[in-house]
């Protein structure tokens, strides 16, 4: 069992190298944490690719839970033996990864550290798209693209929390199911149809207030045509590709349209904030509101399949590696 996969060069899954590496000891404002399991992001992807640039070699994964198994000088309310998780710095695709202490939140006893990890990258992104970039109020109409993906069963269980009118977007009655179980009011499969057309129809012409938008280059046109007046633009991902340079006046014409893209890095800037948005999703879990749904758990050493298979869309909600 290889104890870390490395990156020495960007490119394809074929990157994704497993390797024994020496593990430092956390230093000051450091904990050291056996991982239990590593979520798998788009974003991994993009950074393996140089979409995202990186320090060469490095391991990836920006998400992961486990106990920590000691701390560095200077660390307080974290001790050895503590259930925690993390997400935004890398080094999850290891058996043991070295975190700065203050993006580490304690896991409640009642949510299991697969679980954990299964709900911080995406479901801090999903929680802040629901709160903070367009905050979704009762009675409001939303578009969720790709809403069987990890992202977007949370984003739309939170939105139906809230009391949002829910539209998803997926390709197959596979897809379709879980969307529904989510809480989606109307699927699209835009393997059948045009979703925009859909939208319009399903919404009497007026369109919705907001589309949350992962995907990207194929969908961004046909989504700022799916907005009412005023609506919002959240691009927060790119799977199939980046957005090309917008004109302003496309904006102005749809009926003065907001375009946003957001990160995770403006949403979480202090731990008082991680700890909000992790707190409310680890209390949901843990009261049986929110589901967090593994579609697919692979060996640490299978790392490229993982990929392989994220790109190819062939998984639903969340990717684990399990060292």
């Amino acid at each position: 069992m290889p104890t870390a996969i490395r990156i020495e060069h960007t490119g394809g899954p074929e990157v994704l190298t497993p390797a024994d590496v020496e593990v430092p000891s956390p230093g000051p404002g450091e904990v050291l944490i056996d991982v239990a399991a590593a979520g798998v992001n788009y974003i991994d992807t993009y950074q393996r690719a140089g979409v995202y640039s990186m320090t060469l070699p490095y391991t990836p994964g920006l998400e992961g839970a486990g106990t920590i198994a000691e701390v560095g000088s200077g660390v307080t309310g974290l001790a050895p033996g503590d259930k925690v998780a993390w997400q935004g710095h890398p080094g999850a695709y290891a058996q043991r990864a070295v975190v700065p202490a203050d993006v580490a939140v304690p896991v409640p006893d009642a949510v299991p550290a697969e679980t954990a990890a299964a709900v911080m990258l995406q479901g801090v992104t999903a929680h802040y798209l629901v709160n903070s970039t367009y905050p979704v109020a009762e009675g409001d109409t939303i578009l969720v693209h790709a809403a069987a993906g990890g992202v977007g069963l949370l984003l739309t269980q939170l939105a139906t929390a809230k009391g949002a009118r829910v539209l998803g977007t997926v390709s197959t009655a596979e897809k379709e199911t879980l969307a529904r179980r989510a809480g989606a009011d109307e699927v699209i499969r835009y393997t059948d149809r045009d979703f925009a057309e859909a939208v319009d129809e399903l919404t009497g012409g007026e369109g919705v207030n907001v589309v949350y938008d992962g995907v990207g280059a194929s969908t961004y046109e046909a989504s700022l045509r799916c907005l009412r007046r005023r609506g919002m633009l959240v691009l927060f991902g790119a799977s199939s590709g980046p957005v090309p340079p917008i004109d302003p006046q496309v904006l102005n014409s749809g009926g003065s349209l907001y375009l946003t893209r957001p990160t995770a890095a403006d949403y979480v800037t202090s731990r008082d904030e991680l700890i909000w948005r992790t707190g409310e999703l680890f209390s949901a879990v843990a009261a049986g509101t929110l589901d967090v749904r593994v579609g697919a758990r692979y060996p640490l050493a299978d790392a490229r399949t993982a990929h392989e298979d994220l790109e190819g869309r062939r998984t639903t909600g969340k990717v684990l590696l399990v060292p």
